[in-house]
């Protein structure tokens, strides 16, 4: 059973950055499509960043710019550095890996951006 286990959120200073980590049990991360989402109270989750199997990167447009999703294969980690932190990405920020075959979602990090 793969367990991602999600870390680094906190409080963030609006134009501050977080950096989150995601730490897979088993070695997915370079074999499954990672993904970043997040669910702001009274909102859906929505997909902020996904980094493919084979390198491909996209991002939700409220994001471009400021995150960055990246991996470290050796460590089957996870990463999104949030830069030119804003109100609006205060959520719950969770981490989810998928091939074709299954899926697996973290139990998510709280993200609050404050003042």
């Amino acid at each position: 059973q793969v367990q991602l286990v999600e870390s680094g959120g906190g409080l963030g200073q609006p134009g501050g950055s977080l950096t989150l980590s995601c730490a897979a049990s088993g070695r997915i991360v370079s074999r499954y499509s990672m993904g970043w989402y997040r669910q702001a109270p009274g909102k859906q989750r929505e997909l902020v960043a996904l980094l493919t199997s084979s390198g491909d990167i996209k991002y939700v447009d409220s994001v471009k710019g400021r995150f960055t999703i990246s991996r470290d294969n050796a460590k089957n980690t996870v990463y999104l550095r949030m830069n030119s932190l804003n109100p609006a990405d205060t959520s719950v920020y969770y981490c989810k890996a998928w091939s074709n075959l299954d899926s697996y979602w973290g139990q998510g990090t709280q993200v609050a951006v404050s003042s």
